[in-house]
């Protein structure tokens, strides 16, 4: 059997923890103390049975079966989940990629790594497992790997939104350009859309709604007529296209706008789809199937390069009791206010929870790395009972069980945005800021989903009371662990104001 680890952190600190745990009992066999736990067992059962009477002869022989019986369990204790007989080395701890595999992600393994020499022995010490822990190790990790694999793959949307909502123009002249296209072919071609007063059905109503709008590049009359006002050095001047328009030195002409927006490699939506980093791109394309490549590319565009983010949607998506029946106006504003109130929050609050997702891995590492190295104190202090080794291995199995239920979290804070906005959804169109862009309900659905990733694990070992196992506060330090980085995480928008207005005032 092997032991797998899901991290590098929790690959290396899982030896750190045996390594700790063989030295406090090696500490405890060479002072003796393994002995006191019998002491123990032999006064307890004989103040038991000299407290339950002395009317009856066999007493004594009681007290012996007792003894006996607790001092056979107690040396199974010690045998099977006290004394540390497995090697624990590089070919029994691995890194477990089973769902980088599945979902066809590649990760490096530790023995193509520095991992690989550095952590098969820490200072030379090289360390050992109990049995009963090595296979408790195992069956957890095999039952934990059964359960995560059963969530299907799903592309992180959640995090591609937050690169397509951190991306920007940054060349400043591709930004200028962006406007004087704005300016020279889109403001024209809208106005006299205005005055043609064409039938438009609801598609297309969304599709005039920006600069790179088909319904302008392939009917007669828009940009096939309009150009540019200023040369354009890219477009050598055509003394056919530009007649009557004056030339200049640099010999720059004056494109259709069709040629402006969809000349290969010069045109103004290949730059601005070179704003867009790659694989972002493709990860879109992989997951829009319903659309076509350059439908997905026209998205990704019309986000970087709108002044405002465009609404995905105005219906309901979710059921809530928020307001009244029918609604009023003091509904409506009170609404309007919570929105405020939540956008405002939001700038502190999905910073702070991003930082506690990406802190609660490291967090979980090292409680179960202190739970190995609690095991020899437990044990001994329980007098070896064969309840306590139970209690901890359930624990054991909790703590590792709880990487499902962080992968469920995710996997919901993902394919709740593909339900929502993905194909064949109510509200099926592709925007590269999705959830975020929606109503107020959006919004509640982020604070939700984050807390999400603390409310499963701390549910799941409360719901282990249900069957009688006292498990105690086991992941208050999941909440503690993290809170000092939530709060400096939300910190940063207050930062990032105290910047801003120093900047403003200069």
């Amino acid at each position: 059997m092997t032991l797998y680890a899901n991290d590098y952190l929790e690959y290396y600190l899982t030896l750190v923890g045996w390594l700790i745990h063989n030295g406090l009992w090696n500490v405890m066999m060479d002072a003796g103390l393994l002995a006191l736990p019998f002491a123990a067992i032999i006064l307890q059962e004989w103040l038991k049975a000299r407290g339950e009477g002395a009317d009856e002869g066999n007493k004594g022989i009681l007290s012996t079966t007792r003894i006996e019986n607790r001092m056979f369990v107690a040396s199974a204790v010690i045998l099977f989940a006290g004394m540390p007989i497995m090697n624990l080395s590089l070919s029994t701890l691995k890194f477990d990629d089973t769902r980088a595999q599945q979902c066809q992600v590649q990760i490096a393994q530790p023995q193509d790594t520095r991992w690989g020499t550095t952590f098969t022995t820490l200072n030379d010490q090289s360390a050992k497992v109990p049995v009963w822990w090595f296979l408790v190790h195992g069956l957890s990790k095999a039952v934990t790997g059964a359960a995560v694999a059963s969530i299907p793959c799903g592309t992180d949307l959640r995090q591609m939104r937050m690169e397509v909502s951190t991306t920007r123009i940054k060349n400043p002249l591709l930004a200028q350009e962006v406007a004087d296209f704005t300016n020279d072919c889109y403001a024209y071609s809208r106005a006299r859309l205005f005055m043609k007063r064409p039938p438009l059905d609801a598609k297309l109503m969304n599709d005039i709604n920006w600069i790179g709008s088909s319904y302008f590049h392939n009917q007669t009359g828009y940009y096939d007529t309009d150009y540019s006002r200023s040369p354009r050095a890219q477009w050598p001047y055509d003394p056919v296209r530009d007649a009557g328009l004056a030339q200049v030195k640099n010999g720059g002409g004056y494109p259709t706008c069709n040629q402006w927006w969809s000349d290969a490699n010069k045109g103004l939506r290949a730059r601005l789809l070179e704003q867009i980093k790659p694989d972002l791109t493709e990860r879109f394309v992989s997951w829009a199937t319903f659309m076509s490549p350059q439908e997905v590319g026209d998205a990704l565009i019309r986000e970087i390069s709108s002044p405002r983010a465009q609404r995905l949607t105005q219906g309901q998506v979710y059921t809530d009791y928020g307001g009244q029946v029918g609604g009023s106006m003091f509904n409506d504003m009170s609404r309007a206010a919570g929105t405020v109130g939540l956008g405002a929050g939001s700038l502190a609050y999905f910073p702070g929870m991003d930082v506690v997702r990406q802190a609660l891995p490291m967090v979980m590492a090292l409680l179960k790395m202190t739970l190995i190295i609690c095991i020899p104190l437990v044990l001994m202090l329980s007098t070896f009972d064969l309840k306590s080794v139970v209690t901890v291995s359930i624990i054991q199995f909790a703590l590792i069980f709880v990487d499902f239920w962080f992968q469920l979290a995710r996997w919901l804070d993902t394919t709740i945005l593909n339900a929502l906005y993905g194909a064949s959804s109510p509200h099926g169109t592709l925007n590269p800021l999705l959830g975020m862009n929606n109503t107020q309900q959006d919004m509640l659905l982020n604070y939700v989903m984050g807390a999400m990733f603390i409310v499963l694990p701390v549910f799941w070992v409360g719901a282990l009371s249900w069957a009688g196992i006292s498990t105690g506060p086991v992941l208050a330090g999941l909440m503690q662990g993290t809170e000092g980085a939530r709060s400096e995480g939300s910190k940063g928008a207050g930062v990032m104001k105290s910047i801003s207005e120093k900047a403003m005032k200069k």
